[in-house]
């Protein structure tokens, strides 16, 4: 029997497929090590910018929810200040002890306006204040001022200046004077009206 012979293999091709083995394999090694030193970085990073969309989602939440709020108190001062100038248009004088009575009624419909609930349904605004005031007659003014008690100096409706009966006085100056004279002949007259 004839042995197979194995042609003996040059050193210089083993030396080759140990080096190209040696190649892949550093290139592998390094491979994995970069792939391994990046994926903790990696997952920092995704950790820190999944925090900040956090934050800014709870910000963002936040400035949503201060909005409603302003806008629910801009809405009611709006409300309030509709209210508070029609009782003063209807003559109301205590229109802070009238607007507790009725801002519990008073809301803002779909369109817009401000209407009243009552038992029969929604009533424009102008037309329940209206009834309010008729129905609640205290809320205006006295219709005769005066009185026991009365002091002796009593301010003008038409804005014109007060004049105090102590104040007058001889050696007044002219002008002093005449504004007294012309108060004086206001008070007589609103006497002698009666009203």
């Amino acid at each position: 029997m004839e042995e197979t012979k194995q042609a003996p293999v040059a050193p210089n091709e083993l030396q080759r497929a140990d080096v190209q083995s040696l190649v892949k394999q550093a290139i592998e090694e390094y491979t994995r090590t970069q792939q391994a030193s990046s994926e903790p970085a990696h997952k920092t990073e995704l950790q820190e910018e999944r925090k900040r969309r956090e934050q800014l989602e709870r910000r963002l939440n936040d400035l949503v929810e201060e909005n409603k709020r302003s806008r629910q108190i801009a809405e009611e001062a709006e409300r309030s200040a509709a209210v508070r100038a029609e009782l003063q248009r209807l003559g109301v004088a205590k229109v802070d002890l009238a607007f507790k009575a009725v801002k519990d009624d008073i809301a803002r419909t779909d369109e817009g306006r401000l209407v009243a609930k009552t038992d029969s349904g929604e009533v424009p605004l102008k037309d329940y204040l209206a009834s309010f005031v008729n129905s609640n007659p205290e809320f205006l003014p006295a219709r005769i001022s005066g009185g026991s008690g009365i002091s002796t100096t009593q301010k003008s409706p038409s804005g014109g200046s007060l004049i105090d009966v102590d104040k007058i006085r001889p050696g007044m100056s002219s002008e002093d004077l005449d504004n007294a004279r012309r108060e004086i002949a206001r008070v007589a007259a609103q006497v002698l009206r009666g009203s």
